[in-house]
């Protein structure tokens, strides 16, 4: 049956199939495509061949959904998002690589998500419980992970890597390849070209260190202790004229009295393009 949107006639029906899925007559669906029975698909949006949505899942209006691309349950994805596009990437010649996105994301206007390259390994990651503001662009090969923030008109360029409730500033620019470890944070306007270890707040062209993100530490309730840890592996890091090498050393044995600080020694050891400083 169709139901009608307030006040007609300035609006059109929308299709109720089964009375569960809402598809707007003016949205074109692939018939390849796999969706689940609940998802609400807005007015002119498009979605191709060889996507599959999840559960719950809400397109907005002139949204457009490119395969192979896979998303899972509860999204919210806002009108004018371009998601599984082709990569923008030169060496790229049409091979079938994948989009992967998680559950309970929040896309907003205007964001770019783009399919990786096989000179990787072929799929861009969108974790779960990410907040992508208006016309933030995620490029190929990108491994987004989970509770992430990323603030209007940032920039992630190919085969970055950010780790679990980082927090990137409004037009944040990330070189490809870089690496941003947990709960670290931009600053607006910041330019990345290094990695950023975990914990840390950066800002600048280039970013430069700015100490350790204590209030986002508190307000994911850290411990004091914790935090107060976090801090001396700071100094051990930026303040005592240590190589990373002797950095590392000195951190690993700090572990066994503040357990997070294994996770910023994680994040030095898996840098590739030397960290920021």
């Amino acid at each position: 049956m169709a139901i009608w949107l307030h006040q007609p006639p300035f609006c059109v029906p929308i299709e109720r199939c089964n009375n569960f899925v809402t598809i707007h007559p003016t949205a074109l669906i692939d018939s390849s495509a796999i969706v689940a029975d609940d998802i609400e698909v807005g007015p002119y949006s498009v979605i191709g061949p060889h996507v599959e949505i999840g559960s719950g899942t809400t397109i907005e209006s002139h949204v457009v959904i490119k395969g192979p691309t896979t998303i899972g349950a509860n999204n919210h994805i806002y009108q004018f998002s371009s998601v599984g596009e082709a990569c923008q990437d030169l060496k790229y010649k049409g091979e079938p690589t994948r989009l992967v996105i998680g559950d309970n994301n929040v896309i907003r206007e205007g964001c770019t998500l783009h399919r990786g390259t096989i000179q990787d390994a072929g799929i861009t990651q969108l974790g779960s419980n990410n907040l992508l503001m208006a016309n933030v662009h995620i490029a190929h090969d990108c491994v987004v992970g989970d509770n992430i923030i990323i603030a209007n008109n940032a920039a992630l360029a190919g085969h970055v890597k950010i780790s679990d409730h980082a927090i990137l500033g409004g037009f944040t620019a990330v070189h490809q390849f870089c690496q941003l470890g947990a709960h670290c944070m931009t600053g607006a306007g910041s330019v990345v070209l290094k990695d950023i270890p975990a914990f840390v707040m950066a800002n600048g062209n280039a970013v430069a260190p700015h100490g350790i993100n204590t209030e986002g530490l508190k307000r994911r309730g850290f411990s004091k202790s914790a935090i107060r840890g976090l801090r001396e592996a700071y100094k051990v890091i930026y303040r005592q004229g240590n190589t990373l090498e002797e950095a590392i050393t000195q951190l690993q044995k700090m572990v066994s009295e503040v357990n997070e600080v294994a996770i910023l020694v994680a994040s030095l050891q898996a840098s590739t393009r030397g960290i920021i400083r």
